[in-house]
């Protein structure tokens, strides 16, 4: 069986850019976590957030977690993939599991749409506290921690695919 790739970290770390490109380098498929939700609940992930709740989006992206049925893939998750324990599990269950840590710094500048980019963050929440909350939680899953070149995402998706082949 070939092994499933799960890309983890904040939002704005690049799983989703980098994720593509890492897919094409280990000859894998790719799926982003975040448009099968958006597939799923036929709506923007910010829309559903803001109409349903954090909690109820939470759910919908642990069943999108948990209906994933694949090999061989580089998987994008959300940035909130691992905050429930159904989605946690799933992320362990489906391979190795790659936390893209970036400082907060970094993750604040890339970040430059916060009221409308889907973040599962609650009301009165900063960006902030958000990482805060979960940086600690992405280290205790991930199988392997990389932090990404901001200058260069080629060459930071050769990087981590050499990693990877170790």
């Amino acid at each position: 069986m070939q092994t499933n790739i799960i890309l983890i970290g904040m939002p704005g770390c690049g799983k989703s850019t980098l994720g593509v490109l890492l897919a094409k380098l280990l000859c894998k498929d790719f799926i982003d976590v975040d448009l099968l939700i958006q597939k799923q609940i036929g709506m923007s992930l910010q829309q559903y957030i803001d109409e349903k709740g954090v909690n109820a989006f939470l759910e919908a992206e642990a069943d999108a977690l948990c209906a994933l049925n694949c090999q061989n893939t580089v998987i994008a998750t959300g940035g909130s993939a691992p905050l429930t324990k159904r989605g946690a599990n799933r992320l362990s269950a489906l391979g190795k599991t790659v936390y893209l840590r970036l400082s907060y710094e970094e993750i604040e500048k890339r970040i430059t749409n916060l009221a409308t980019r889907g973040i599962a963050m609650e009301q009165g929440e900063t960006l902030r506290d958000v990482y805060n909350a979960r940086c600690p939680l992405y280290e205790s899953i991930a199988d392997l921690i990389f932090s990404p070149d901001a200058a260069n995402i080629a060459e930071t998706a050769t990087a981590l695919a050499a990693r990877l082949k170790k």
